[in-house]
């Protein structure tokens, strides 16, 4: 696997994910986070690695698969217990990560550094899984409200 994510974090993830891992918040909606993120990182000029871990680790905290609103605060949380034992990140990149996590089911379209954003975006593109089109006021960079980028998400 390229990049931040390893098959020994991968792993640990998987073990430790309390709901289905097939479900709608999980491994599935996890590559496709990646995927869609990794495309705008080409365009935003978004850190990748924040990018890829980010992918991982926002909903791997789940308790729920409807209302959990605490989830991004325990993806952050989840991150700095990873930190140093399955990935490194300076510490200005591992404070988007953190930012991402936890704030990305609070609908908020404005952060600090573009990678917060795109993390935000790669996230919101994969709305159709549970029938919902991302409405591009909701999105936050140009690049993820670009039509052409909406339709292949």
């Amino acid at each position: 696997m390229a990049g931040f994510l390893t098959q020994r974090l991968i792993a640990y993830l998987r073990e430790h994910f309390v709901l289905d891992w097939q479900g709608i918040h999980e491994a599935p909606h996890w590559a496709r986070v990646r995927a869609n993120g990794l495309r705008l990182a080409e365009m935003t000029g978004a850190h990748t690695g924040v990018v890829e871990l980010f992918a991982f680790l926002h909903e791997a905290c789940r308790e729920d698969e409807d209302r959990d609103p605490g989830h991004g605060l325990r993806a952050a949380d989840l991150a700095w217990r990873l930190r140093g034992r399955f990935f490194e990140l300076p510490d200005e990149q591992f404070s988007w990560l953190v930012a991402a996590c936890s704030g990305h089911g609070d609908g908020l379209i404005d952060a600090q550094h573009v990678t917060i954003l795109t993390c935000w975006d790669a996230d919101r593109l994969d709305l159709g899984r549970v029938g919902i089109r991302p409405r591009t006021g909701k999105l936050c960079t140009p690049a993820a409200r670009d039509p052409v980028i909406m339709e292949s998400a």
